[in-house]
């Protein structure tokens, strides 16, 4: 059974840092691509970051770029992000999502996804 299971959220105060982990089972995830999503209270899920299989290439969104770092770590199987100066509105559930062909920001290309673990950020 596949499965990906995020780790790291919780309650920080504004100008804090989070590291999320998303951990991988049930198959190799080496090749795929692995991207961060998340979804507020009330609005739509949006992509927040994207690693490719190798590392090579990432692509953030413009509300966190500079301030998120998406990382992975193949022979762990675990795909990494770190949050840095976080601010209240980035509070938002975060999942974690494998793509098994390709290279995108649409969640409806992922593959698999994560149940998602809660950042708050407090002001």
């Amino acid at each position: 059974q596949v499965q990906l299971r995020e780790s790291g959220g919780g309650l920080v105060q504004a100008g804090g840092s989070l590291r999320l982990s998303c951990a991988a089972s049930g198959r190799t995830f080496g090749s795929d691509s692995m991207g961060w999503f998340r979804q507020a209270p009330g609005k739509e899920r949006e992509f927040v970051a994207v690693i490719s299989w190798s590392s090579a290439v990432t692509y953030y969104a413009d509300s966190v770029k500079g301030r998120f770092t998406i990382s992975r770590d193949n022979a762990k199987n675990t795909v990494y992000l770190q949050m840095n100066s976080l601010k209240p509105e980035d509070t938002a559930v975060y999942s974690c999502a494998a793509r098994i062909w390709g290279y995108g920001l649409d969640p409806s290309e992922y593959d698999y996804w994560g149940q998602g673990t809660r950042v708050t950020v407090s002001s």
